[in-house]
């Protein structure tokens, strides 16, 4: 199959990239599932973004809005990038609005939520769903645009580059290997342009915020292909995941609590009414989440108890209910009341604030390759993402990719004498018989990267974890090569490459910034305020 433009994952990211790019050429969206299995539809809390005035904060400005997202960044954002995402949000606004987003609106103005972090108030959001609201209107509006192909169930195996192919003049991507996943069959997708929007990798850890399909297909394609990584050991844990043990299906074990149950007034306290957060930073539960996951994790060792609680008792009847509906029914659903007994919640793996190294324009060190939305690293972020600022870079992202695209390399201007690329070889191998195996390095996985790369690190812990990994990827490498390939062996391969990368990053980072906290070396050091950068080859 061949198109002008290849996009894989159909998250805001890829498919805000999609929708303007079918202006100019042929697009192929590849998603590995459901369309609305991206991280995008998971989001709760909202997009930051500084409005025109009349429609602000009250003080609130796009200088506000910076030194907010540096102050979060602990020092290590490029503040170019970070002023030129923000400046551009009100265009990336737009655009959500024409393709049909619904925003919640009050007399006819944006309600404004506020996040940890932020100084003002300054999330637009659509009641406590917003990602899932910005999912239906690009995925909606995709599946009616002319010159746009959205394959659903799809995933891609492998990238195809010219040094794969054995040509040394120019690295470049060529296409990639696909497996239908439901039939089994594997094609070549060629395009000259591929974007990388397939982000989030919190399924490499025990406890996560993210969906089932978050396993760092993104990153994972970037580093074979042989792009640099960057900043994998700050990966970002949500403080107020919902503590429900023994509960069963991904809702119950994954049910995050928004931070604008916080920005709305929502207190964490310990199981005797403390506001225990206060000791770790003035600001409280509005603390950037590094500050607060880690005073949440002191609290649960200091104390022994098994979770923390969210409380919003305080707020008037009704408020829950009205401001956040979905979240007050789930809770509901599983016997908590939150309007008058407090949330229990705990940590859990959320957001990398790394990924495939880029410039502000998501291009990465391979040529025709860009990566978007959370797979890609602008710099934006730095070591700690600032709430609710992730669907803004990926909007802003994917309309700049397009943009250095078109100018670079525009449809039209093919690959000269573009190498053959080979039909894929299933060989001899047989199906895979062994699900066990599968099943319990998955687990293994999760579990080390939990214990051994949480919240919290040591040097003896990484090094463990770094042995473990070394032979987990051997085995897996085996069976991969051991067997035909389908869905489950690829999201074992794509996850035991991203514990890997994110070991690596935290031990070459011998202080403690931001996400990535050691007790070996617990102050920050200037001569580590730089990217981690690591590249296969």
């Amino acid at each position: 199959m061949t198109a002008d433009f290849l996009v894989i994952g159909a998250g805001i990211a890829g498919l805000s990239f999609a929708l303007r790019a079918a202006r100019y050429g042929s697009v192929v969206v590849v998603s590995k599932g459901d369309a609305y299995e991206s991280n995008t539809a998971w989001a709760q809390g909202g997009i930051a973004s500084v409005l025109a005035e009349g429609e602000r904060d009250c003080g609130d400005s796009e200088e506000q809005h910076v030194a907010d997202t540096l102050d979060a960044g602990a020092g290590l954002c490029k503040e170019a990038a970070v002023r030129t995402i923000i400046h551009e949000g009100t265009a990336a606004i737009k655009d959500l609005l024409d393709y049909g987003v619904s925003f919640d609106r009050k007399n006819g103005h944006f309600m404004l939520g506020r996040e940890g972090g932020h100084s003002h108030r300054r999330i637009l959001h659509a009641r406590d769903t917003t990602g899932r609201e910005v999912a239906r209107a690009l995925i909606e509006t995709a599946r009616k645009t002319p010159n746009l192909t959205l394959l659903e169930h799809h995933y891609v195996i492998d990238l195809v580059t010219s040094s794969n192919l054995g040509a040394v003049a120019e690295d470049r991507v060529l296409g990639g290997y696909v497996l239908e996943t439901k039939s089994g069959e594997v094609r070549i997708f060629r395009a000259d342009r591929v974007v990388l929007a397939a982000g989030g990798c919190g399924k490499v850890y025990l406890y996560t915020t993210n969906p089932d399909s978050a396993t760092g297909d993104g990153v994972a394609l970037g580093w074979r292909a042989g792009a640099s990584i960057a900043n994998m050991e700050f990966l970002q844990f949500h403080p107020t995941c919902f503590y429900n043990p023994g509960a069963t299906g991904p809702e119950a074990r994954s049910f995050l609590i928004s931070e604008a149950v916080r920005g709305e007034g929502g207190v964490l306290i310990n199981a005797k009414g403390e506001d225990f957060t206060r000791k770790s930073d003035p600001r409280g539960s509005l603390a950037p989440r590094d500050i607060v996951a880690r005073a949440i994790d002191r609290e649960l060792k200091r104390t022994g108890a098994s979770c923390v609680y969210l409380d919003v008792t305080h707020k008037p009847q009704g408020f829950m209910s009205s401001r956040f509906p979905y979240i007050y029914a789930t809770l509901l659903k599983f016997g908590i009341d939150c309007e008058t007994q407090p949330i229990p919640v705990v940590p859990a793996a959320h957001y990398q604030c790394g990924g495939v190294l880029t410039d502000v324009n998501g291009k990465t060190t391979i040529r025709g390759l860009f990566a978007v939305g959370e797979a890609g690293c602008t710099g934006f972020h730095g070591a700690n993402r600032l709430a609710s600022n992730s669907l803004l870079e990926a909007n802003v992202i994917a309309r700049r990719a397009l943009d250095e695209m078109l100018r670079i390399y525009p449809p039209g201007k093919e690959v000269l004498n573009p190498p053959e690329i080979p039909e894929w070889e299933h060989g001899d191998t047989a199906e895979p018989d062994e699900l066990v195996v599968i099943y319990h390095n998955w687990d293994e996985i999760r579990r080390l990267m939990w214990d051994y790369v949480s919240i919290v690190r040591t040097d003896n812990r990484l090094r463990r974890a770094a042995a473990r990994l070394e032979n987990l990827n051997k085995e897996v490498r085996e069976f991969y090569w051991g067997h035909r390939v389908n869905q489950n062996i690829l999201e074992l391969r794509n996850l035991v490459a991203v514990a890997g990368l994110i070991v690596e990053c935290a031990l070459r980072r011998k202080e403690s910034r931001g996400l990535h906290y050691t007790l070996d070396h617990p102050d920050a050091k200037e001569t580590y305020r730089s990217d981690t950068v690591v590249r296969r080859f």
